[in-house]
């Protein structure tokens, strides 16, 4: 995607029910629709969708296998990759999350509720390595910003992986985030300089990461209430998270006056100073001039 190019401003949705969307991202208008059909021939929806590397080919990911569309053949014509076999060692569940290598061209990783993820070559779609240890099934996987590092997250699993895609073997080391008693998808991402990793929970706080040393380097308060998606710019100093979590009303009128307190619904844009971006000094939680940067800078989108 580039601001130069209006035909390359655009972005891909999925929803249950519904074939694959292709939206403007200036005016808002839909483009065009891919569409997968089962074997009932019935419209059948992705549970993940990814451009590759290059934006021709658009991968979505389905119960047990997925399927490659090119992006410039709208419809439903798509090559499609099956999982039921698994004798390769793919995914045998439903592909969660897609991510491509920064940097390592037509290699990619997919995350899938069997608690696996895998890594594969575009071409021929040959699994190279499966990856093992996620507690609960894999919800997102992002590749560090030279590609040699991949990271997984998943469903009720408080750490987040980090594994070296060159040596498999074990673990590289792991990041805690507060999200093993919530079945909510707890997005994390990696800011623009490819030194930290900042990650929500359901305490509300966005924590920090040095991603060279795997180390805590800090966290703020961004919500009262779950915070389930945090997301930096890709060139600005400005990051953005959401926050929420569906409840029940109670009968006790204690616990229903303590639900009610709880919720905050809502996304916030967060700002920071470009210095303090580039060395990461804003991640200080001991530096009461960041914290009250950071506050200032808030604008909360109802």
């Amino acid at each position: 995607m580039s601001a130069s190019d209006v035909t390359s401003c655009v972005y891909a949705s999925t929803t249950k029910d519904h074939p694959i969307h292709l939206w403007d991202a200036v005016s808002g208008q839909l483009r065009c629709t891919y569409r997968a059909y089962d074997a009932m021939d019935e419209i059948t929806a992705a549970y993940s969708v990814a451009f590759n590397s290059s934006g021709t080919r658009l991968f979505a990911g389905y119960n047990k296998s997925i399927r490659v569309f090119d992006v410039h053949r709208p419809g439903r014509e798509f090559k499609q990759y099956s999982f039921l076999q698994n004798d390769k060692g793919g995914p045998a569940g439903i592909v969660s999350s897609i991510a491509f290598s920064p940097t390592h061209n037509g290699m990619l990783a997919m995350g899938s509720y069997n608690q696996a993820t895998a890594i594969y070559v575009e071409d021929n779609m040959e699994p190279l390595y499966v990856l093992h240890g996620q507690a609960g099934g894999v919800t997102q996987v992002l590749f560090s910003k030279d590609g040699n590092y991949l990271y997984t997250g998943g469903r009720k699993d408080p750490y987040i992986l980090c594994w070296d895609v060159r040596n498999t073997v074990d673990i590289v080391y792991k990041l805690y985030r507060s999200s093993e008693n919530t079945n909510q998808r707890i997005a994390f991402d990696i800011e623009p300089c490819g030194r930290h990793l900042g990650t929500g929970g359901q305490d509300g706080l966005v924590h920090i990461y040095d991603l060279q040393t795997g180390y805590w380097t800090g966290s703020f308060q961004a919500a009262s209430d779950t915070v389930n998606g945090f997301s930096f710019h890709p060139s600005l100093p400005l990051a953005v998270s959401s926050s929420g979590h569906r409840r029940f009303s109670m009968l006790d009128s204690n616990d229903e006056e303590f639900t009610l307190s709880c919720e905050e619904n809502c996304v916030s844009v967060w700002g920071f100073s470009c210095a303090s971006l580039a060395d990461g000094a804003y991640f200080d939680d001991n530096d009461p001039s960041m914290q009250l940067e950071t506050e200032i800078d808030e604008q909360s989108l109802q």
